[in-house]
């Protein structure tokens, strides 16, 4: 089956995603798109642009697979010639409905948020399938439908929400473990603690260097790996942190390489994670498959991915428990380091999780084709 991957925000996640699925499937996947940055943009215009590229091209795929970047409603309307039998998926990393926005953000200041996720909405009733990377993802934008929908003055079409519902499922992010070729040791003297997250609002840094400087105050001693990508608006407290903490880092900032990169997860020991956002949690599993200890919140895709496997130690309720937690990571820092949960990142490698993707699709593609709806009923892996 050719599979054609549309990514109109074609960076971080997003890029490794696609690059994972074309380089593991079984299936001949090409990628049409664009660079990523201008988000807001590109899911305005990003349509228009993609769809006059496939337009020209002479590439006809069996399936059309988007992501939740793209306005698929105005692709498939400038496309209709070639796409009208073609059967579509569109695969939401995030949503713009019950993502956190930052209160800073002048859309949300001037009441004009409303329309990405409007975006998302039409984008995922127009699709044969909707795929989710996490099933709490998928049950956050389908439970904020209604409320989403009531915000607007009459015909709110609530029906519609069954519809998308029936077509929905999940599909866990694939991961490329591989790259993480050599495995460290961990020797050093004070237990390291990680930060490897995007340096955004939604992540909650505040509540993380809080947290870290209680801890210190109590007398308890670590160094400190805060890595990531940082963009110009990036919350304050990290330039405030970086003096607090200045003889405790041992790396800060973004890293030119991935071999920098695994070297770091590699060499920490603790993840404390405090997000107030997490659809998936890339960062935190491949901090894991590098012999990370994680300590998370109980909510969002942790209690998916975590919690629900049992490992209620990695869980914590309460900026209280979460002290407790670090704090006896930090005394019993050779226990922590003997134990592993590798196994549970493993479980999202691309080379384990693949077979899935290809039979999701074809019958995606075949269900499609004969006019039937596809419900996986939010099936796991």
């Amino acid at each position: 089956m050719k599979i054609l991957i549309l990514e109109p925000y074609f960076t971080g996640s997003h890029k490794q995603w696609a690059l994972g699925y074309k380089k593991y499937s079984k299936h001949e996947v090409t990628i049409l798109s664009m660079k990523g940055q201008f988000w807001k943009w590109r899911m305005h215009g990003g349509a228009i642009t993609l769809a006059e590229s496939f337009n020209n091209s002479d590439w006809n795929p069996d399936l059309i697979l988007c992501t939740d970047m793209l306005d698929l409603t105005t692709f498939l309307s400038l496309t209709r010639r070639k796409t009208k039998h073609i059967p579509v998926g569109i695969y939401f990393h995030e949503n713009q409905i019950s993502y956190p926005w930052s209160p800073k953000d002048r859309d949300k200041i001037q009441n004009r948020d409303n329309h990405y996720g409007f975006i998302n909405y039409v984008s995922a009733l127009s699709a044969d399938k909707v795929f989710f990377n996490s099933k709490f993802h998928m049950n956050s934008f389908l439970d904020n439908l209604s409320p989403f929908l009531k915000n607007f003055p009459d015909h709110n079409e609530l029906d519609t929400i069954s519809n998308i519902r029936k077509k929905s499922g999940v599909l866990h992010v694939g991961l490329e473990l591989s790259k993480f070729k050599t495995k460290h040791a961990k020797k050093n003297t004070f237990p390291i603690i990680l930060w490897n997250h995007r340096w955004e609002y939604d992540k909650n840094p505040e509540l993380f260097f809080k947290v870290l400087k209680k801890i210190k105050g109590n007398g308890f001693r670590f160094k400190l790996i805060i890595i990531g990508e940082s963009f110009g608006n990036s919350p304050q407290i990290f330039e405030e942190s970086k003096i607090d903490f200045k003889e405790d880092i041992l790396e800060w900032g973004y890293l030119k390489t991935f071999d920098d990169y695994a070297e770091c997860l590699y060499k920490a020991d603790i993840l404390p994670v405090t997000s107030n956002q997490e659809f998936f949690g890339v960062s935190v599993m491949e901090a894991v498959h590098c012999g990370v200890w994680p300590i998370l919140p109980n909510k969002l895709s942790y209690k998916e991915l975590f919690a629900d496997e049992g490992l209620l130690d990695n869980i914590y309720d309460g900026d209280s428990k979460l002290i407790e937690r670090i704090e006896f990571a930090i005394t019993n820092i050779e226990k922590i380091r003997e134990n592993s949960l590798e196994s549970i990142s493993a479980k999202y490698d691309w080379k384990n999780i693949v077979k899935y993707y290809d039979t999701c699709l074809l019958y995606t593609s075949d269900a499609a084709d004969e006019g039937l709806g596809v419900d996986l009923g939010g099936r796991r892996i």
